[in-house]
């Protein structure tokens, strides 16, 4: 298996009020009313806001815009001395498209928050490889900020001001399936994109002691257990501690879930650290939490019902 040596970790600057953060799509095109809505709701918590100029964009297929255009508003943002963060408006699919012709010397030389999830999962697995910039996977425009729930404001705001320290539990959705003790740089994503991207260029680096946050959306369980299975398989689990889950009810029904449970146990029957599952991040239904991808935690999934996620250090600076 190839080896690589371990980028330099990279914060950025923390977000603080009245900071001015641009909106873009790296993936596919958003619905403009929530996107206008969700630029609302940031607004409303004291931020300026900047629309990428390709954020509506409309085709070809379901892209928002061409590959040369989303490029352009991602290397804009980073560029632009005035922008403190990067927000985008949803996913689908598209950023992988970019991954070749990102600039890696302009984003060393302007390092700041980038926060997105699914379909960017590939664009936060470029920034920790070629950068070793931390990200957030968190809140999207159109698809959280436009809603009155979308958003969890705690983890919003330990993560991305420098709040700590901090930590999330069984009232994040937290549930043990394997109990046990880990630390590790927190790494992760949607799980289709994390594995697809296994034998390309883009190939997750997990070279440190790492905790893994998996999450997805309309998998079954059999595809779970594949994909879980081609993890181990290209020997990305080696330097893996502990894995959480995110909330699969977006894969499975309320009476599948045991299904759900038994199926990645299978799959990581080999695997000898802690499992956790039902994080609400990412692809969730309301109050969705941010995770700083990059920073040290420990899980503590020992005692029951007071099952912890620790976040050991602050993800931003001053």
């Amino acid at each position: 298996m190839t080896t690589f040596s371990a980028m330099p970790t990279v914060k950025p600057r923390a977000l603080r009020p009245g900071a001015r953060l641009a909106v873009i799509s790296p993936a596919s095109t958003p619905k403009a009313d929530l996107v206008q809505q969700g630029i609302e709701h940031l607004q409303g918590l004291g931020y300026e806001t900047v629309l990428g100029r390709h954020a509506l964009d409309k085709g070809p297929l379901y892209y928002a815009g061409k590959l040369e255009d989303r490029l352009r508003d991602l290397h804009n943002a980073f560029a632009d001395p005035d922008v403190d963060g990067i927000v985008c408006t949803r996913g689908g699919w598209g950023s992988a498209e970019l991954l070749p012709y990102l600039d890696a010397a302009l984003v060393r030389a302007n390092p700041k928050i980038f926060i997105g999830y699914s379909d960017h999962t590939s664009l936060h697995t470029w920034l920790h490889n070629e950068v070793g910039l931390i990200t957030f996977y968190g809140a999207m425009v159109a698809a959280d900020f436009s809603r009155d729930d979308g958003v969890d404001g705690a983890s919003w705001q330990h993560s991305l001001q420098m709040l700590s320290p901090w930590f999330l539990s069984e009232a994040d959705g937290i549930r043990v399936l394997r109990p046990g003790r880990a630390k590790g740089v927190l790494a992760g994503g949607c799980l289709s994109i994390f594995a697809e991207a296994l034998g390309t260029p883009y190939t997750p680096r997990i070279e440190r002691p790492s905790v893994l946050f998996l999450e997805d959306i309309g998998t079954k369980p059999y595809q779970w257990d594949r994909m879980l299975l081609h993890l181990r398989y290209s020997g990305l689990l080696e330097h893996v501690t502990g894995i959480v889950f995110g909330d699969m009810r977006q894969c499975v029904a309320a009476e599948e879930e045991d299904y759900l449970d038994r199926a990645i146990l299978h799959a990581l029957r080999d695997f000898v650290g802690p499992i956790g599952i039902g994080l609400r991040s990412g692809h969730v239904s309301h109050a969705n939490i941010t995770l700083p991808f990059g920073v040290a935690v420990s899980l503590d999934f020992e005692e029951a019902g007071n099952q912890r996620m620790h976040f050991l250090e602050g993800a931003v600076t001053v």
